[in-house]
Protein backbone atom coordinates (compact mmCIF):
# COMPACT_ATOMS: atom_id res chain seq x y z
CA UNK A 1 0.00 0.00 0.00
CA UNK A 2 1.49 3.32 -1.09
CA UNK A 3 1.55 5.96 1.63
CA UNK A 4 2.04 9.65 0.91
CA UNK A 5 2.79 12.30 3.51
CA UNK A 6 2.89 15.98 2.56
CA UNK A 7 4.69 18.77 4.39
CA UNK A 8 5.89 22.30 3.79
CA UNK A 9 2.66 24.22 3.67
CA UNK A 10 2.22 27.53 5.47
CA UNK A 11 1.24 31.16 5.18
CA UNK A 12 3.07 33.60 2.93
CA UNK A 13 2.46 36.98 1.38
CA UNK A 14 1.76 37.37 -2.30
CA UNK A 15 4.96 37.14 -4.31
CA UNK A 16 6.54 34.78 -1.84
CA UNK A 17 7.68 31.18 -2.23
CA UNK A 18 7.06 27.82 -0.60
CA UNK A 19 8.34 24.31 -1.27
CA UNK A 20 6.06 21.40 -0.62
CA UNK A 21 7.37 17.89 -0.04
CA UNK A 22 5.68 14.52 -0.30
CA UNK A 23 7.37 11.50 1.25
CA UNK A 24 6.32 8.24 -0.38
CA UNK A 25 6.58 4.67 0.87
CA UNK A 26 5.18 1.23 0.15
CA UNK A 27 5.76 1.21 -3.60
CA UNK A 28 4.65 -1.99 -5.31
CA UNK A 29 4.83 -1.03 -9.01
CA UNK A 30 8.03 -0.36 -10.88
CA UNK A 31 7.03 3.13 -12.00
CA UNK A 32 4.61 5.70 -10.68
CA UNK A 33 3.19 8.90 -11.96
CA UNK A 34 3.27 11.48 -9.16
CA UNK A 35 1.20 14.63 -9.03
CA UNK A 36 0.08 17.60 -6.99
CA UNK A 37 -3.53 18.65 -6.72
CA UNK A 38 -5.17 21.45 -4.79
CA UNK A 39 -8.60 22.23 -3.48
CA UNK A 40 -9.84 25.59 -2.30
CA UNK A 41 -12.95 25.91 -0.09
CA UNK A 42 -16.10 25.51 -2.16
CA UNK A 43 -14.19 24.50 -5.27
CA UNK A 44 -13.42 21.24 -7.01
CA UNK A 45 -10.05 19.58 -6.66
CA UNK A 46 -7.81 20.65 -9.52
CA UNK A 47 -4.59 19.28 -10.91
CA UNK A 48 -1.49 21.42 -10.46
CA UNK A 49 1.38 19.38 -11.88
CA UNK A 50 2.44 15.82 -12.63
CA UNK A 51 5.75 14.10 -13.22
CA UNK A 52 6.82 10.75 -14.62
CA UNK A 53 10.27 9.31 -14.97
CA UNK A 54 10.87 6.33 -17.30
CA UNK A 55 14.29 5.95 -15.70
CA UNK A 56 17.64 7.65 -15.44
CA UNK A 57 17.60 11.43 -15.55
CA UNK A 58 14.63 11.74 -17.92
CA UNK A 59 11.48 13.35 -16.55
CA UNK A 60 8.21 14.32 -18.17
CA UNK A 61 6.33 17.09 -16.35
CA UNK A 62 2.97 18.65 -17.00
CA UNK A 63 1.49 21.77 -15.46
CA UNK A 64 -1.85 23.47 -15.18
CA UNK A 65 -1.92 26.71 -17.16
CA UNK A 66 -2.53 28.67 -13.97
CA UNK A 67 0.86 27.70 -12.51
CA UNK A 68 3.11 27.43 -15.57
CA UNK A 69 6.25 29.47 -15.14
CA UNK A 70 5.71 29.81 -11.38
CA UNK A 71 5.64 26.25 -10.03
CA UNK A 72 8.15 23.45 -10.58
CA UNK A 73 7.54 19.79 -9.83
CA UNK A 74 10.47 17.50 -9.17
CA UNK A 75 11.31 14.26 -7.46
CA UNK A 76 14.25 12.69 -5.69
CA UNK A 77 14.08 8.96 -6.37
CA UNK A 78 16.79 8.17 -3.84
CA UNK A 79 14.68 9.77 -1.12
CA UNK A 80 11.30 8.70 -2.53
CA UNK A 81 10.23 12.30 -2.23
CA UNK A 82 8.18 14.52 -4.50
CA UNK A 83 8.52 18.30 -4.41
CA UNK A 84 6.58 21.31 -5.58
CA UNK A 85 8.52 24.57 -5.67
CA UNK A 86 6.03 27.43 -5.72
CA UNK A 87 7.25 30.91 -6.61
CA UNK A 88 5.46 34.21 -7.21
CA UNK A 89 2.54 32.97 -5.15
CA UNK A 90 -0.82 34.64 -5.58
CA UNK A 91 -3.84 34.77 -3.23
CA UNK A 92 -5.69 32.50 -5.68
CA UNK A 93 -3.10 29.79 -4.97
CA UNK A 94 -4.56 29.46 -1.48
CA UNK A 95 -5.78 25.87 -1.08
CA UNK A 96 -5.15 22.51 0.50
CA UNK A 97 -2.46 20.83 -1.56
CA UNK A 98 -2.48 17.07 -2.02
CA UNK A 99 0.14 14.66 -3.27
CA UNK A 100 -1.17 11.82 -5.44
CA UNK A 101 0.21 8.75 -7.19
CA UNK A 102 -0.82 6.07 -9.65
CA UNK A 103 1.09 3.11 -11.08
CA UNK A 104 2.20 4.07 -14.57
CA UNK A 105 3.00 1.97 -17.63
CA UNK A 106 4.75 4.65 -19.64
CA UNK A 107 3.39 8.06 -18.84
CA UNK A 108 1.14 10.02 -16.56
CA UNK A 109 -2.60 10.00 -17.30
CA UNK A 110 -3.50 12.82 -19.64
CA UNK A 111 -5.13 15.93 -18.26
CA UNK A 112 -4.35 16.00 -14.51
CA UNK A 113 -7.69 14.50 -13.48
CA UNK A 114 -8.08 13.45 -9.85
CA UNK A 115 -10.06 10.32 -10.73
CA UNK A 116 -7.01 8.88 -12.48
CA UNK A 117 -5.02 8.72 -9.22
CA UNK A 118 -5.61 6.11 -6.56
CA UNK A 119 -3.16 7.05 -3.81
CA UNK A 120 -3.51 10.30 -1.89
CA UNK A 121 -1.86 12.10 0.98
CA UNK A 122 -3.69 13.93 3.74
CA UNK A 123 -2.90 17.39 2.38
CA UNK A 124 -0.98 20.45 3.50
CA UNK A 125 -2.50 23.94 3.68
CA UNK A 126 -1.09 26.84 1.68
CA UNK A 127 -2.40 30.32 2.43
CA UNK A 128 -1.30 33.35 0.41
CA UNK A 129 -2.28 36.79 1.67
CA UNK A 130 -2.43 39.94 -0.43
Amino acid sequence: QVQLVESGGGSVQAGGSLRLSCAASGYTYRRYCMAWFRQAPGKEREGVASIYSPGGSTYYADYADSVKGRFTISQDNAKNTLYLQMNSLKPEDTAMYYCAAVGALGSCPYGLKSYDYNYWGQGTQVTVSS
